[in-house]
Protein backbone atom coordinates (compact mmCIF):
# COMPACT_ATOMS: atom_id res chain seq x y z
CA UNK A 1 0.00 0.00 0.00
CA UNK A 2 1.63 2.96 -1.38
CA UNK A 3 -1.57 5.99 -1.08
CA UNK A 4 0.89 8.80 -0.54
CA UNK A 5 4.77 8.58 -2.15
CA UNK A 6 7.30 10.99 -1.50
CA UNK A 7 9.22 12.67 -3.87
CA UNK A 8 11.81 9.86 -5.51
CA UNK A 9 14.64 12.77 -4.36
CA UNK A 10 13.64 11.99 -0.76
CA UNK A 11 14.56 8.16 -1.88
CA UNK A 12 17.49 9.05 -3.55
CA UNK A 13 18.93 11.05 -0.44
CA UNK A 14 18.23 8.30 2.15
CA UNK A 15 21.33 5.76 2.61
CA UNK A 16 19.32 1.96 3.28
CA UNK A 17 19.64 0.91 6.79
CA UNK A 18 19.63 -2.97 6.94
CA UNK A 19 18.09 -3.92 10.70
CA UNK A 20 20.91 -5.67 12.56
CA UNK A 21 20.29 -9.65 14.36
CA UNK A 22 20.03 -10.23 17.79
CA UNK A 23 17.51 -9.41 20.89
CA UNK A 24 18.23 -6.55 22.57
CA UNK A 25 16.66 -4.16 24.69
CA UNK A 26 13.66 -2.51 23.46
CA UNK A 27 13.26 1.49 23.49
CA UNK A 28 10.38 4.20 22.87
CA UNK A 29 9.91 7.92 22.25
CA UNK A 30 8.90 9.71 25.30
CA UNK A 31 6.82 11.46 23.24
CA UNK A 32 4.87 9.03 21.91
CA UNK A 33 4.73 7.83 25.45
CA UNK A 34 3.31 10.32 27.26
CA UNK A 35 0.32 11.84 24.90
CA UNK A 36 -2.50 10.39 22.87
CA UNK A 37 -1.61 9.48 19.43
CA UNK A 38 -3.12 5.59 18.62
CA UNK A 39 -6.60 4.25 19.03
CA UNK A 40 -6.74 1.88 21.96
CA UNK A 41 -9.03 -0.49 20.75
CA UNK A 42 -8.77 -3.19 17.84
CA UNK A 43 -12.00 -1.67 16.63
CA UNK A 44 -12.35 0.47 13.30
CA UNK A 45 -11.75 3.98 14.50
CA UNK A 46 -12.40 7.13 12.44
CA UNK A 47 -12.97 9.37 15.18
CA UNK A 48 -9.78 11.94 15.55
CA UNK A 49 -8.29 12.21 18.21
CA UNK A 50 -7.99 16.11 19.57
CA UNK A 51 -5.81 16.89 22.47
CA UNK A 52 -4.94 20.15 23.72
CA UNK A 53 -2.79 20.90 27.18
CA UNK A 54 -0.67 24.27 27.24
CA UNK A 55 0.97 24.98 24.74
CA UNK A 56 1.04 20.76 23.08
CA UNK A 57 -1.94 20.65 20.44
CA UNK A 58 -2.28 17.38 18.67
CA UNK A 59 -4.99 16.16 16.53
CA UNK A 60 -4.40 12.23 14.89
CA UNK A 61 -6.74 11.79 12.14
CA UNK A 62 -7.92 8.28 9.94
CA UNK A 63 -9.19 7.48 7.07
CA UNK A 64 -12.13 5.30 6.13
CA UNK A 65 -10.62 2.39 4.82
CA UNK A 66 -7.99 1.76 7.11
CA UNK A 67 -8.63 3.69 10.60
CA UNK A 68 -6.43 5.17 12.69
CA UNK A 69 -3.37 3.32 14.13
CA UNK A 70 -3.51 1.30 17.20
CA UNK A 71 -1.71 1.09 20.20
CA UNK A 72 -0.25 -2.13 19.03
CA UNK A 73 0.48 -0.86 15.24
CA UNK A 74 2.62 1.21 17.67
CA UNK A 75 4.92 -1.79 18.74
CA UNK A 76 6.72 -1.46 15.13
CA UNK A 77 7.65 2.20 15.99
CA UNK A 78 8.88 0.57 19.01
CA UNK A 79 11.27 -2.07 16.89
CA UNK A 80 12.19 1.14 15.00
CA UNK A 81 13.59 3.12 17.40
CA UNK A 82 15.19 0.21 19.21
CA UNK A 83 17.17 -0.61 16.01
CA UNK A 84 18.43 3.01 15.41
CA UNK A 85 19.43 3.15 19.22
CA UNK A 86 21.32 -0.15 18.96
CA UNK A 87 22.73 0.63 15.67
CA UNK A 88 23.63 4.52 16.72
CA UNK A 89 25.20 3.15 19.93
CA UNK A 90 27.37 0.64 18.17
CA UNK A 91 28.69 2.97 15.88
CA UNK A 92 26.72 2.37 12.74
CA UNK A 93 25.01 4.65 9.89
CA UNK A 94 21.32 4.65 10.82
CA UNK A 95 18.84 6.01 8.29
CA UNK A 96 14.92 6.40 8.20
CA UNK A 97 15.05 3.81 4.92
CA UNK A 98 14.57 0.80 6.59
CA UNK A 99 14.27 -2.91 5.48
CA UNK A 100 13.85 -5.93 7.45
CA UNK A 101 12.11 -9.19 7.00
CA UNK A 102 8.76 -9.69 8.48
CA UNK A 103 10.02 -12.53 10.80
CA UNK A 104 12.64 -10.26 12.39
CA UNK A 105 9.71 -7.39 12.98
CA UNK A 106 7.17 -10.09 14.74
CA UNK A 107 9.54 -12.16 16.87
CA UNK A 108 11.22 -8.56 18.46
CA UNK A 109 7.45 -7.62 19.28
CA UNK A 110 6.51 -10.69 20.52
CA UNK A 111 3.90 -11.99 17.83
CA UNK A 112 3.41 -14.97 15.96
CA UNK A 113 5.47 -15.77 12.82
CA UNK A 114 2.24 -17.43 11.22
CA UNK A 115 0.74 -16.14 7.92
CA UNK A 116 -2.24 -14.67 9.77
CA UNK A 117 0.84 -12.90 11.88
CA UNK A 118 2.14 -11.56 8.02
CA UNK A 119 -1.13 -10.19 7.24
CA UNK A 120 -1.71 -8.22 10.34
CA UNK A 121 1.83 -6.80 10.35
CA UNK A 122 1.09 -5.57 6.47
CA UNK A 123 -2.51 -3.87 7.74
CA UNK A 124 -0.44 -2.18 10.76
CA UNK A 125 1.89 -0.83 8.37
CA UNK A 126 -0.94 0.42 6.23
CA UNK A 127 -2.38 2.15 9.26
CA UNK A 128 0.58 3.49 10.34
CA UNK A 129 0.77 5.13 6.71
CA UNK A 130 -2.62 6.16 6.61
CA UNK A 131 -3.01 7.85 9.67
CA UNK A 132 -1.91 11.83 9.60
CA UNK A 133 -0.40 13.39 12.69
CA UNK A 134 -0.43 17.27 13.28
CA UNK A 135 1.19 18.50 16.34
CA UNK A 136 3.00 21.53 18.19
CA UNK A 137 5.28 18.97 20.21
CA UNK A 138 9.12 20.26 19.52
CA UNK A 139 8.62 22.45 17.20
CA UNK A 140 10.42 25.97 17.85
CA UNK A 141 7.93 28.50 16.47
CA UNK A 142 4.90 28.90 18.59
CA UNK A 143 2.00 28.17 17.25
CA UNK A 144 3.82 26.29 14.71
CA UNK A 145 2.41 22.49 13.78
CA UNK A 146 4.37 19.78 12.55
CA UNK A 147 2.22 17.45 10.36
CA UNK A 148 3.25 13.78 9.11
CA UNK A 149 2.21 10.05 8.77
CA UNK A 150 3.89 7.61 11.38
CA UNK A 151 5.59 5.93 8.04
CA UNK A 152 5.77 7.95 4.97
CA UNK A 153 5.80 4.68 2.84
CA UNK A 154 6.21 0.63 2.96
CA UNK A 155 6.55 -1.52 0.64
CA UNK A 156 7.53 -5.70 -0.12
CA UNK A 157 11.34 -6.25 -1.79
CA UNK A 158 11.64 -9.21 -4.21
CA UNK A 159 15.09 -10.15 -5.32
CA UNK A 160 16.83 -10.35 -8.96
CA UNK A 161 14.60 -13.49 -8.63
CA UNK A 162 11.39 -12.61 -8.05
CA UNK A 163 11.60 -14.16 -4.29
CA UNK A 164 10.62 -12.45 -1.37
CA UNK A 165 13.57 -9.97 0.01
CA UNK A 166 11.86 -8.23 3.04
CA UNK A 167 10.11 -5.13 3.63
CA UNK A 168 11.24 -1.41 3.15
CA UNK A 169 9.49 2.06 5.00
CA UNK A 170 11.05 5.23 5.36
CA UNK A 171 10.16 6.63 8.76
CA UNK A 172 9.32 10.29 9.15
CA UNK A 173 11.61 13.00 9.94
CA UNK A 174 9.68 13.96 13.24
CA UNK A 175 9.77 10.67 14.98
CA UNK A 176 13.37 10.09 13.50
CA UNK A 177 15.06 13.10 15.50
CA UNK A 178 13.31 12.75 18.67
CA UNK A 179 14.77 8.81 18.00
CA UNK A 180 18.44 10.08 17.57
CA UNK A 181 18.18 12.60 21.17
CA UNK A 182 19.23 10.60 23.77
CA UNK A 183 16.91 12.29 26.14
CA UNK A 184 14.09 11.50 24.14
CA UNK A 185 14.16 7.81 24.19
CA UNK A 186 13.46 5.27 27.60
CA UNK A 187 14.18 1.60 27.80
CA UNK A 188 10.99 -0.91 28.25
CA UNK A 189 10.34 -3.95 29.46
CA UNK A 190 10.15 -6.79 27.49
CA UNK A 191 6.74 -7.53 29.53
CA UNK A 192 5.26 -4.61 27.52
CA UNK A 193 4.73 -6.69 24.46
CA UNK A 194 2.66 -9.45 26.74
CA UNK A 195 0.49 -6.86 27.68
CA UNK A 196 -2.99 -7.51 25.68
CA UNK A 197 -5.49 -4.46 26.80
CA UNK A 198 -4.75 -1.60 25.28
CA UNK A 199 -5.46 0.88 28.02
CA UNK A 200 -2.97 -1.41 30.00
CA UNK A 201 -0.41 -0.81 27.44
CA UNK A 202 -0.91 3.07 26.69
CA UNK A 203 -0.92 3.16 30.89
CA UNK A 204 2.16 1.56 31.02
CA UNK A 205 3.91 3.57 28.63
CA UNK A 206 2.38 6.95 31.24
CA UNK A 207 3.61 5.20 34.03
CA UNK A 208 7.47 4.56 32.47
CA UNK A 209 7.29 8.53 31.10
CA UNK A 210 6.23 10.24 34.50
CA UNK A 211 6.91 7.19 37.20
CA UNK A 212 10.76 6.98 37.11
CA UNK A 213 12.24 9.96 39.13
CA UNK A 214 9.68 10.41 42.28
CA UNK A 215 11.09 9.45 45.10
CA UNK A 216 7.37 9.06 46.63
CA UNK A 217 6.04 7.86 43.83
CA UNK A 218 3.59 9.68 41.11
CA UNK A 219 0.08 10.17 41.22
CA UNK A 220 -3.12 11.48 38.59
CA UNK A 221 -5.81 12.15 38.73
CA UNK A 222 -8.66 9.53 37.07
CA UNK A 223 -10.49 12.65 35.49
CA UNK A 224 -6.83 13.93 33.53
CA UNK A 225 -5.84 10.44 32.79
CA UNK A 226 -8.95 10.04 30.83
CA UNK A 227 -8.43 13.19 28.89
CA UNK A 228 -4.66 12.64 28.31
CA UNK A 229 -5.22 8.59 27.11
CA UNK A 230 -7.40 10.06 23.91
CA UNK A 231 -10.40 6.93 24.69
CA UNK A 232 -13.94 6.97 23.12
CA UNK A 233 -15.02 5.05 26.44
CA UNK A 234 -17.16 7.06 28.90
CA UNK A 235 -15.42 8.26 32.38
CA UNK A 236 -16.99 5.79 33.97
CA UNK A 237 -16.34 3.00 31.75
CA UNK A 238 -12.74 4.15 31.48
CA UNK A 239 -12.33 4.57 35.63
CA UNK A 240 -13.68 0.48 35.68
CA UNK A 241 -10.94 -0.82 33.96
CA UNK A 242 -8.33 1.45 35.32
CA UNK A 243 -9.30 0.19 38.99
CA UNK A 244 -9.32 -3.49 37.01
CA UNK A 245 -5.56 -2.75 36.20
CA UNK A 246 -4.80 -1.59 39.78
CA UNK A 247 -6.59 -4.94 41.21
CA UNK A 248 -4.57 -7.25 39.21
CA UNK A 249 -1.48 -5.21 39.60
CA UNK A 250 -0.99 -5.68 35.55
CA UNK A 251 2.42 -3.42 34.57
CA UNK A 252 5.51 -4.88 34.96
CA UNK A 253 7.80 -3.14 37.17
CA UNK A 254 5.57 -0.96 39.07
CA UNK A 255 3.23 -0.67 41.96
CA UNK A 256 -0.26 0.49 41.53
CA UNK A 257 -2.55 1.76 44.47
CA UNK A 258 -6.49 3.59 44.38
CA UNK A 259 -6.43 6.60 46.65
CA UNK A 260 -8.77 9.33 47.18
CA UNK A 261 -7.60 13.03 47.67
CA UNK A 262 -9.38 15.33 50.81
CA UNK A 263 -11.55 16.12 48.00
CA UNK A 264 -13.04 13.02 47.34
CA UNK A 265 -11.14 12.86 43.75
CA UNK A 266 -9.88 9.40 43.05
CA UNK A 267 -6.20 9.31 42.05
CA UNK A 268 -3.97 6.83 40.77
CA UNK A 269 -1.07 6.61 42.72
CA UNK A 270 2.39 4.40 41.29
CA UNK A 271 5.67 3.83 42.12
CA UNK A 272 8.69 1.47 40.59
CA UNK A 273 8.90 -1.72 42.64
CA UNK A 274 12.47 -3.68 43.52
CA UNK A 275 12.68 -6.67 41.82
CA UNK A 276 10.33 -9.03 43.36
CA UNK A 277 11.03 -12.47 45.50
CA UNK A 278 13.37 -15.80 44.78
CA UNK A 279 12.37 -16.45 41.35
CA UNK A 280 11.34 -19.16 40.01
CA UNK A 281 13.44 -21.40 37.79
CA UNK A 282 12.92 -21.74 34.39
CA UNK A 283 13.53 -25.28 34.32
CA UNK A 284 12.96 -28.16 37.53
CA UNK A 285 13.94 -31.79 38.03
CA UNK A 286 11.25 -34.55 37.84
CA UNK A 287 13.24 -37.13 38.50
CA UNK A 288 14.63 -37.29 35.00
CA UNK A 289 17.45 -37.37 34.01
CA UNK A 290 16.99 -33.96 31.83
CA UNK A 291 15.74 -30.82 33.40
CA UNK A 292 11.61 -30.38 32.72
CA UNK A 293 10.66 -26.72 31.89
CA UNK A 294 8.86 -24.93 34.65
CA UNK A 295 5.93 -23.24 32.75
CA UNK A 296 6.43 -20.53 33.95
CA UNK A 297 8.82 -17.30 32.18
CA UNK A 298 9.29 -14.93 35.24
CA UNK A 299 7.23 -15.72 38.50
CA UNK A 300 8.12 -14.89 42.27
CA UNK A 301 7.15 -17.27 45.58
CA UNK A 302 4.73 -14.66 46.71
CA UNK A 303 1.86 -13.42 45.25
CA UNK A 304 1.84 -9.66 44.68
CA UNK A 305 -0.75 -7.21 46.89
CA UNK A 306 -3.61 -6.19 45.15
CA UNK A 307 -3.52 -1.83 45.53
CA UNK A 308 -7.40 -1.32 45.27
CA UNK A 309 -7.90 -0.47 48.70
CA UNK A 310 -9.42 2.92 48.23
CA UNK A 311 -6.88 4.36 50.64
CA UNK A 312 -7.60 8.40 51.93
CA UNK A 313 -5.13 10.25 52.04
CA UNK A 314 -4.62 12.53 55.11
CA UNK A 315 -1.79 14.64 54.63
CA UNK A 316 -0.36 17.13 51.83
CA UNK A 317 1.69 15.33 49.45
CA UNK A 318 4.22 16.72 47.56
CA UNK A 319 3.11 17.50 43.43
CA UNK A 320 4.82 15.83 40.71
CA UNK A 321 7.71 18.11 40.58
CA UNK A 322 10.43 16.55 38.81
CA UNK A 323 8.50 14.64 36.43
CA UNK A 324 4.90 15.81 35.23
CA UNK A 325 4.58 19.53 34.89
CA UNK A 326 1.80 19.49 33.26
CA UNK A 327 -0.05 18.31 35.87
CA UNK A 328 2.13 20.53 38.56
CA UNK A 329 0.01 23.32 36.56
CA UNK A 330 -2.83 21.59 36.78
CA UNK A 331 -2.48 20.56 40.82
CA UNK A 332 -1.27 24.40 41.07
CA UNK A 333 -4.44 25.76 39.78
CA UNK A 334 -6.89 23.89 41.80
CA UNK A 335 -5.18 24.65 44.75
CA UNK A 336 -5.04 28.51 44.48
CA UNK A 337 -8.76 28.22 43.42
CA UNK A 338 -9.98 25.70 46.72
CA UNK A 339 -8.10 28.28 48.51
CA UNK A 340 -9.92 31.58 47.27
CA UNK A 341 -13.13 29.93 47.51
CA UNK A 342 -12.35 28.97 51.30
CA UNK A 343 -11.37 32.52 51.98
CA UNK A 344 -14.60 33.48 50.57
CA UNK A 345 -16.71 31.51 52.18
CA UNK A 346 -15.22 32.49 55.77
CA UNK A 347 -14.82 36.15 55.18
CA UNK A 348 -19.37 35.30 54.05
CA UNK A 349 -19.87 33.12 57.30
CA UNK A 350 -18.04 36.22 59.59
CA UNK A 351 -20.11 38.39 57.88
CA UNK A 352 -23.24 36.79 58.39
CA UNK A 353 -22.51 36.05 62.13
CA UNK A 354 -21.79 39.50 63.03
CA UNK A 355 -25.20 41.01 61.44
CA UNK A 356 -26.99 38.10 63.69
CA UNK A 357 -25.40 39.18 66.58
CA UNK A 358 -26.29 42.51 66.08
CA UNK A 359 -29.75 42.28 65.37
CA UNK A 360 -30.30 40.07 68.28
CA UNK A 361 -28.41 43.13 70.94
CA UNK A 362 -30.57 45.65 69.37
CA UNK A 363 -33.87 43.50 69.95
CA UNK A 364 -33.17 42.65 73.50
CA UNK A 365 -30.42 45.21 74.58
CA UNK A 366 -28.89 44.04 77.95
CA UNK A 367 -31.47 41.64 79.23
CA UNK A 368 -30.16 38.44 78.02
CA UNK A 369 -27.08 39.35 80.51
CA UNK A 370 -29.60 38.92 83.32
CA UNK A 371 -31.56 36.13 82.57
CA UNK A 372 -31.07 32.68 83.12
CA UNK A 373 -29.65 30.24 81.04
CA UNK A 374 -31.15 27.84 79.13
CA UNK A 375 -29.41 24.86 80.40
CA UNK A 376 -28.59 23.93 83.84
CA UNK A 377 -25.43 24.90 85.22
CA UNK A 378 -23.22 22.56 86.47
CA UNK A 379 -22.42 21.77 89.85
CA UNK A 380 -18.38 23.00 90.19
CA UNK A 381 -18.03 22.66 94.31
CA UNK A 382 -19.34 19.29 96.07
CA UNK A 383 -21.82 19.56 98.95
CA UNK A 384 -21.56 19.14 101.79
CA UNK A 385 -23.10 15.46 102.13
CA UNK A 386 -20.45 13.02 102.34
CA UNK A 387 -20.60 10.40 99.41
Amino acid sequence: MTARHPSRSERGQLALFRVLPGDFAPRDAQDLMAYPFFSLSKTHRITPIDFVSGNVVIRVEAVPEYGMATIWDADILIWAASQIVEARDAGLQTSRLMVATPYEILSFIGRGTSVRDYRRLKAGLDRLQSTTVSTTIRQLAEGRQHRFSWINEWKDRRDGAGNPDGIEMILPDWFYRAVLDDALVLTIDRAYFDLTGGIERWLYRLVRKHGGRQRRGWRFDFHHLHQKSGSLSAFKRFAFELRGIIRRQALPGYRLSHEIDPGGRSLLAFKPTAPCGKPVKPFVRMGTPEPVPSGTRVACDWEPRSGLNDQRITENRARNLESNGESNIEEGGRAVENSRRSTVRSVGLAEKKSELSDQSAGKKGGALASEAPEFPQLLLKPSGRNP
